[in-house]
């Protein structure tokens, strides 16, 4: 049995196809914004990929920002559920869940099951999401995926005080026009998203494995800037942005268990 999950981001659209609630088949991440053709295209991607016809998928979830702008689904969950049924599904052992998505981050208490049992979100300021990289990122000239890169060449971690984005863009400006070097800067931008995140988490309470899903999980600065705010071992793994799809789609199948 084939299911397919959906995470429509605010920025980016994801879709999973699994097997038998196992086996991925297919995976894509587009990146468009709520609205546009960004879901159409991740779908029609995975059936390319996968040679699945949509008829035979046999139940499709939609979850994220955009889940309700999708009327294919069979079902609309929580990214919050998601995220939780996708990381326990890789890393069963997870009991905390730091989840950075393009406009909110998220953090995420798992039970010995891999359900959610408490969570803490930021959902009204940019800072410490995907998109004060992003803007951080346009402000040195950089590509979002050279951040990474530029901060291991650090060699003193620049102060970036203010949790605003907007002042912390013309803290950044200043200190580019008096001489920091750039991967000082994204250092300390890294830096500055570990501890926004970080203080999230303390509030739900840290409990090993402690692991990061959404796309800025694959920015290894800010894994390591968050695992020495924390003190502890932060997991990941390489498909981390699809870590909702792949819950969505795992809902999925057991939705079709529970029928069949």
């Amino acid at each position: 049995m084939y299911t397919l999950g959906i995470d429509i981001g605010s920025t980016t659209s994801k879709a999973v196809i699994l097997k038998d609630g196992e086996e991925m088949l297919a995976s894509s991440i587009v990146i468009a914004t709520v609205g546009t053709d960004g879901v159409t295209q991740v779908i029609r991607n995975v059936l390319d990929e996968s040679g699945i016809k949509e008829e035979e998928i046999g139940c499709t979830v939609a979850t994220g920002y955009g889940r309700q702008t999708y009327e294919g689904a069979d079902y609309q969950v929580s990214e919050l559920s998601c995220h939780a049924l996708g990381i326990h599904h890789v890393f069963p052992g997870a009991r905390t869940v730091i989840d950075i998505g393009g406009q909110d981050a998220k953090v995420l208490s798992l039970n010995e099951q891999g359900r959610m049992v408490n969570f803490v979100m930021n959902d009204k300021c940019a800072a410490g999401t995907g998109r004060f990289l992003d803007v951080m990122a346009n402000i040195l000239k950089l590509d979002i995926s050279e951040l990474e890169t530029e901060a291991a060449k650090a060699e003193k971690v620049a102060s970036i005080s203010s949790t605003c984005t907007v002042f912390a863009e013309s803290e950044v400006i200043s200190q580019l026009a008096s001489g920091t070097a750039i991967p000082d800067l994204v250092a300390g931008i890294c830096q500055s998203v570990a501890v926004r995140v970080a203080s999230l988490a303390k509030r739900v309470g840290i409990r090993a494995d402690v692991c990061m899903s959404g796309g800025v999980a694959k920015n290894g600065g800010v894994r390591e800037a968050m695992a020495r705010e924390l003190g502890v071992e932060i997991l990941h793994d390489e498909n981390a942005q699809l870590m909702g799809a792949l819950g969505a789609a795992l809902y999925g199948w057991d939705k079709v268990k529970s029928v069949g």
